[in-house]
């Protein structure tokens, strides 16, 4: 039985409402069952595979009864003169576990594949495409490798295409997508230099529950590493961190830049309450940044209950100028943040 549960309500990821389609994928994919890592590369040759039509059940184009991997994959074009700033990915509901990638690099997943299977199929999928990704005057690529448990199998409804986000606040360096994972406490993972290679990647922002931690309360940490253009060097910044269940402790490059609850040593009964449902904006002084170079953030999260981990957006950097501005717009969902942060 597919479990259709709360946290499933909770983890969408939402974005503004106004967004413009850009590409339309509703149509024809290449489309072949079983697992080959190869076919997520561009220049993997396709000529033979069938054609499907997405959304749609697979079971409702020639593969009844089927349970099991299969990939889709499809290319599209840019159009003319259109910027690859803030675009996202739509790609509808999922049955029931999915990796997407566009030009051969993983941009999100949502569930977990076997052996530690756990269900994404109720689940609206929204990835974000970094800028550099996407390639202009010619073919760019999506594949999408899916897993399906029982009944209804793949892209199975919703809308599908590549949408450019027209309202809701963005970050001037976009932090959301894969990050490092790993659960357990160990406070030398603040460390830049932290050798986190063997860790997990996990899908930011999305609750660890869909990502192949099911039922874990406790203790993980994320880490991201990335870059802030030098042009933002006379600016004031935040750093946003969107909603986390529950506590987080958030670090930059070694060092503290805010927290939301008290995590303490992690030992004992740690108090929540709401913190679940605030958003995080977190100052930064900029002696802590290395703008042109190489920054690594670590964020420590406690859940105590239900869905756990950065699960809501905006992730990122932004000025502090754009980030005031938005919140006067969003007074009543967002004044306890601009009530307690900058005081220069």
């Amino acid at each position: 039985m597919k479990l259709i549960a709360l946290i499933l309500i909770l983890a969408v990821t939402v974005y503004g409402a106004e967004s413009r389609r850009i590409v339309d994928l509703r149509g024809q994919w290449k489309f072949r069952i079983g697992d080959n890592p190869e076919w997520a590369k561009p220049d993997f040759d396709d000529s033979d595979w069938e054609k499907i039509f997405a959304p749609s059940p697979w079971e409702d184009e020639g593969f009844n009864g089927y349970d099991g991997y299969a990939w889709y994959r499809t290319t599209f074009r840019l159009p003319k003169d259109q910027s690859t700033d803030d675009l996202y990915l739509h790609m509808g509901y999922i049955d029931d576990v999915d990796e997407v990638y566009v030009n051969g690099q993983l941009v999100g997943f949502y569930g977990s594949f076997p052996p530690k299977y756990f269900t994404a199929y109720n689940l609206d999928r929204v990835y974000r495409i970094p800028p550099d990704l996407l390639r202009k005057n010619t073919d760019n690529l999506i594949a999408v490798r899916v897993y399906d448990q029982e009944l209804g199998g793949g892209i199975v409804r919703g809308r599908i295409g590549l949408y450019q986000d027209t309202e809701s606040l963005i970050p001037d360096v976009n932090l959301e997508g894969i990050w490092k994972f790993k659960i357990g406490d160990n406070m030398d993972y603040i460390r830049p230099d932290y050798p986190d290679d063997s860790w997990k990647s996990i899908f930011v922002p999305s609750p660890w529950e869909l990502q192949g931690y099911k039922d874990y309360d406790g203790i993980g940490w994320y880490r991201k590493e990335f870059t802030v253009p030098s042009s933002l060097s006379d600016q004031k910044l935040v750093l946003l961190l969107g909603m986390i269940d529950d506590l987080d402790e958030t670090y930059l490059n070694g060092e503290s830049v805010g927290n939301t609850g008290h995590i303490g040593s992690g030992w004992g009964d740690i108090e929540v309450s709401d913190e679940w449902n605030k958003y995080r904006a977190y100052p930064i002084d900029n002696d802590q940044i290395n703008f042109g170079r190489t920054n690594i953030v670590a964020v420590r999260v406690y859940d105590k209950y239900v869905q756990g981990g950065i699960y809501k957006g905006p992730v990122g950097i932004i000025t502090y100028s754009k980030y005031r501005k938005w919140g006067g717009k969003k007074k009543d969902n967002i004044r306890n943040i601009l009530d307690r942060i900058f005081d220069f």
